[in-house]
């Protein structure tokens, strides 16, 4: 990776959003490598807690392969495990964290837990998830969409179908930063939040991306390069479950939708997928769909986050 000074966290796709390209190419060499049965111990010696408050397949799985590709060590911590549980403030874990490990990466229900345990942690922080973005999401999803472009995102349209939930967010920056153009079909009352929007507008302004918002699956799936879905109840959103199952009706991606695309087009899902609901059978195990290339992508996006911000270098760090 280039010399420039790296960021201190990843909270945000914003902090990473001048660097997604060479972070995309970069992770597209380490999967290379990978895949050839290289690989390079580049953060030997370093060791990465991992806090989750939610459950994970791939997050925790890529975190850890990722780590012991690099040569490193991931420690899984569930917060009913630590001393956070039983009432500890997030400002005392990070402090004590911060003399064990290299860095942290926190899966958590709430995006201000995340950036108070940043404020205080002398080592990098990633947001693992939260309930305002999914940046490292959002790294796959790109890397996805580069390789099928074979490098090229203008000139390409994704259609968004479904919520306005965390992964929409991280992912209406990580398009606007990159100049892909983006169309979400979200029902009224359900678009993401205001001040994510505007902060991706004015990265699109620089990119050149068009985002558009419409009600209407029909126009936002007409002529599209690929569609990419969610869940329609994220977790923290179970009680609004039987509501939201209505509200979505007629958002799902099926064989009528997928047509209406581009006959180039391909289908993501960050996954797990309610099969039958947000997408059907037909299309999540037809011939269209790059989702387990983009679950396999976690791993190498994450590898190359981890490169980024735990690679050894003087550094020197206090709260604020």
């Amino acid at each position: 990776m280039p010399s420039r000074s790296p960021p201190t966290d990843l909270l945000s796709i914003r902090d990473v959003a001048d660097r997604l390209p060479e972070l995309l190419r970069h992770a597209a060499r380490l999967k290379a490598e990978r895949r050839r049965g290289r690989l390079t111990p580049t953060l030997r010696g370093q060791n990465l807690a991992m806090i989750f408050e939610k459950p994970s397949t791939r997050t925790r799985t890529s975190f850890e392969v990722a780590m012991n590709d690099l040569g490193g060590h991931a420690l899984y911590l569930s917060s009913r495990d630590l001393q956070l549980g039983r009432g500890e403030t997030i400002a005392d874990t990070a402090r004590v964290l911060s003399r064990y490990v290299n860095g942290v990466c926190y899966r958590a229900y709430r995006h201000v837990d995340v950036v108070e345990l940043a404020r205080w942690s002398e080592v990098p922080v990633i947001n693992a998830l939260d309930d305002v973005e999914h940046p490292c999401q959002i790294v796959a999803d790109l890397l996805t969409m580069w390789e099928r472009w074979k490098g090229k995102f203008r000139g390409h349209r994704l259609a968004w179908i479904g919520d306005g939930n965390n992964v929409l967010q991280s992912l209406l920056l990580g398009a606007a930063a990159v100049g892909l153009d983006l169309t979400a079909a979200i029902p009224e009352g359900y678009r993401p939040l205001p001040e994510i929007v505007t902060a991706a507008e004015a990265l699109a302004g620089r990119s050149g991306a068009h985002l558009v918002f419409t009600t209407d699956p029909a126009e936002a799936a007409r002529q599209a390069d690929a569609l990419y879905t969610d869940v329609w109840v994220s977790m923290g959103d179970e009680a609004e479950e039987t509501q939201r199952k209505e509200a979505f009706r007629g958002y799902r991606i099926d064989d009528a939708l997928l047509s209406r695309a581009l006959p180039s087009a391909f289908v993501l899902h960050d996954l797990p997928a309610h099969r039958g609901q947000e997408i059907t059978d037909s299309v999540l195990d037809g011939p269209r769909v790059a989702v387990w290339d983009q679950a396999e992508n976690r791993l190498h996006a994450q590898k190359a986050i981890l490169e980024l911000l735990l690679a050894p270098r003087p550094r020197s760090r206090r709260p604020a």
